[in-house]
């Protein structure tokens, strides 16, 4: 069966975005002109509490998405088991391919796909978790956390705080840029101008969030 991959290039990505929006909102709130270093050390408090709140809730969904998916295959095997004839079972199983894949598939490819599932075994009991999920969501944690430290790191070595301000934000628009990029290969679309538009989108969710109180 199928194994679920650690980590889906364009679904990290995308937390990687999530990740510096939240953290941007705390950054681009901070008034250089009057800020002073207890005002910095609790925009850091915020900042960094608010993405480790964010890894763990991002962790634990992808455990719940890993033990969802697990059920979803026992029930297909169980529902192929207890199918009333061939034709059911081949129903079952282009139910279950992505659209695209089932458009181009034949019916004895179909066939031998459904004979090979059902000589696999049907997994006995609930779904639960191992290894390779929870090594997952370890990384998923570490990869939405970690994304924080780059943009807030300028305020720790940084003393003066509109210097600290332009290089965060610096880091932060080349991050959102290599992420647009990184997103734009990945979908087959044009990497500069997917980059770009990432600043943009980036730029301007910050600002909506900081305009409605995030």
């Amino acid at each position: 069966m199928k194994q679920k991959r650690i980590l889906e290039p364009i679904d990290r990505l995308s937390e990687v975005l999530f990740a510096l929006i939240m953290v941007l909102t705390f950054t681009g709130s901070l008034s250089v002109s009057e800020a002073g270093r207890g005002d910095i050390r609790a925009m850091l408090i915020g900042a960094v509490g608010c993405n480790l709140a964010w890894g763990v809730i991002d962790a634990v969904m992808y455990v719940m998405s890993c033990l969802a998916e697990q059920g979803r295959d026992r029930q297909m095997l169980l529902a192929m088991r207890g199918a009333s004839n061939p034709e059911a079972v081949r129903r079952i199983v282009g139910d279950a391919l992505p659209p695209v894949v089932a458009s181009v598939v034949r019916p004895a490819e179909l066939e031998a796909m459904s004979e090979r599932l059902r000589e696999l075994p049907v997994p006995a009991g609930a779904s639960r978790l191992g290894r390779e999920e929870l090594l997952g969501a370890l990384a998923v944690f570490l990869l939405v956390f970690l994304s924080t430290f780059p943009v807030v790191v300028p305020f720790l070595f940084v003393q003066q705080a509109h210097r600290a301000l332009r290089v965060s934000n610096a880091v932060a628009l080349a991050m959102l840029y290599l992420t647009g990029h990184g997103l734009g290969r990945l979908t087959g679309h044009r990497p500069f101008l997917s980059g770009l538009a990432m600043v943009g989108i980036g730029v301007v969710l910050v600002a909506v969030t900081i305009a409605l109180g995030g």
